[in-house]
């Protein structure tokens, strides 16, 4: 197992398997700072990750959406797990499209918790966020252990 796997196996055992992961969410305001300059936004939002994708439901009328439907570009950051990193934001549509039915199965299992109180599928404005990572750095050992995982070319940093 070469160094780039080790990391998507810690990235799995800390996130995957149907967990409710808390991340925070990182997008780039529409409005500029008082200086002129774009400046980010974050948030802390209930995350489901499978295969290099965390996946979110949320409003598609939520700043985080009208944000990335102007910059795609996000970052994130794992809550208490030492990973973070950045990627790309896909809002995938209303949750009832049928093309959504395999992921939102997961989504409503995964958040079973609060999933029906805190979305109204009946609204289109409900919707899942895919965040698409591309780069990731996963700390263990109080950053002793070091994993920088580019997820477009799939490999460990260090191995280029």
């Amino acid at each position: 197992m070469n160094r780039y796997e080790e990391g998507l196996r810690l990235i799995e055992e800390s996130c995957g398997n149907g967990k409710d992961n808390v991340i925070a969410l990182s997008t780039i305001a529409l409005e500029l700072s008082a200086e002129g300059n774009p400046y980010p936004n974050v948030r802390e939002v209930d995350a489901y990750y499978e295969n290099g994708v965390f996946y979110v439901t949320t409003s598609g009328k939520s700043n985080k959406i009208q944000q990335i439907a102007q910059n795609k570009e996000v970052a994130f950051s794992v809550c208490f797990e030492g990973i973070s990193g950045s990627g790309v934001g896909e809002n995938l549509g209303w949750v009832l499209d049928p093309k959504n039915t395999e992921i939102r199965t997961k989504l409503r299992k995964a958040f079973i918790d609060w999933y029906d109180a805190a979305n109204n599928e009946q609204d289109e404005n409900c919707v899942i966020l895919a965040i698409h990572i591309r780069r990731c750095t996963i700390f263990r050992d109080h950053g002793a252990v070091r994993y920088d995982l580019d997820f477009v070319k799939k490999l460990e940093i260090g191995e280029i």
